[in-house]
């Protein structure tokens, strides 16, 4: 079957959206499509120059015997503030508002529109690092680590406080959690991850630190890297922080459980403080 070029070009920005961050060699949609690779690489300077235009990504080519093309999601500045901003507008009703000054999030973390953009500007951050896996702890990060790991197409691993049966032998640390101080267990799968690979640990929110210092020790035991710190929402603190360098979304400023007020603000995205 001969492909017309604008189903050529649909299908072919379907299989890119659909696979970032993968090498795709030409002789692949050439095979595909039965076309010559000069009509190929006409089709994807369309497909490149719309992808930049629109602001939905970078298509990178490769070059040589093993190259090819790739699709990188990656955001435009004004459309990361305008998913902040909603955030803050989302985040900033006094009924969100839980003892010990802490936010309820559940409803915006199983939204999957919202979550989907959250994963894009976060992979959009990283997407010229060397990521392997995506970390999280159980429960409520995990939503945030899936959406970043589909925009960056790596798998995800789940830490959890106790261990389970499927998870087979396990490794398992103690840390001190950053708002009670008081000492908690991580346990994670020994399966879960090889040693030399680049991590990217991410959570829902943040106070001072302690969960994602946990998570950075238990990098530690695997022998691996950590390649970035992702939170959706971070507290202001008085307290010294535990991780210096962190990407955050939303910035906690003041909570008052007496007056309901909860003061929000754009979190260190593109501030010193981050990558």
């Amino acid at each position: 079957m001969k492909w017309k070029r604008s189903e050529r070009l649909v299908d072919m920005t379907h299989y890119l959206l659909e696979h970032p961050h993968k090498l795709i060699p030409l002789t692949y949609f050439s095979d595909l499509y039965q076309s010559a690779k000069s009509s190929i690489s006409e089709d994807l300077g369309i497909v490149k120059e719309t992808f930049e235009q629109k602001g939905i990504g970078l298509l990178a080519t490769v070059p040589g015997a093993a190259g090819g093309v790739k699709y990188i999601p990656k955001l435009r500045e004004p459309e990361i503030r305008a998913i902040m901003q909603e955030l803050i507008s989302e985040l900033s009703h006094s009924e969100r508002l839980l003892p010990g000054g802490y936010l309820y999030m559940t409803d915006v973390l199983g939204n999957p529109d919202i979550m989907n953009r959250v994963g894009k500007v976060f992979a959009s951050a990283f997407a010229h690092e060397k990521i392997d896996v995506i970390m999280t702890v159980a429960t409520k990060g995990i939503p945030i680590a899936h959406a970043i790991a589909r925009h960056l197409n790596v798998p995800v691993v789940i830490v959890r406080r106790d261990s389970k049966v499927t998870e087979g032998s396990t490794v398992s640390i103690n840390y001190v959690s950053g708002s009670s101080r008081r000492i908690q267990t991580m346990v994670l799968s020994k399966r879960s991850m090889k040693s030399g690979q680049r991590v990217l640990i991410t959570d829902d929110f943040m106070k001072v630190g302690g969960t994602m210092n946990g998570m950075k020790n238990l990098l530690e035991e695997f022998e691996c890297t950590l390649a970035g710190v992702a939170v959706l929402v971070e507290a202001e603190h008085k307290d010294e922080q535990l991780v210096e360098k962190y990407l955050s979304l939303v910035k906690l400023r003041e909570v008052s459980e007496k007056e309901r007020k909860i003061e929000l603000q754009e979190g260190n995205y593109f501030s010193d403080g981050g990558y």
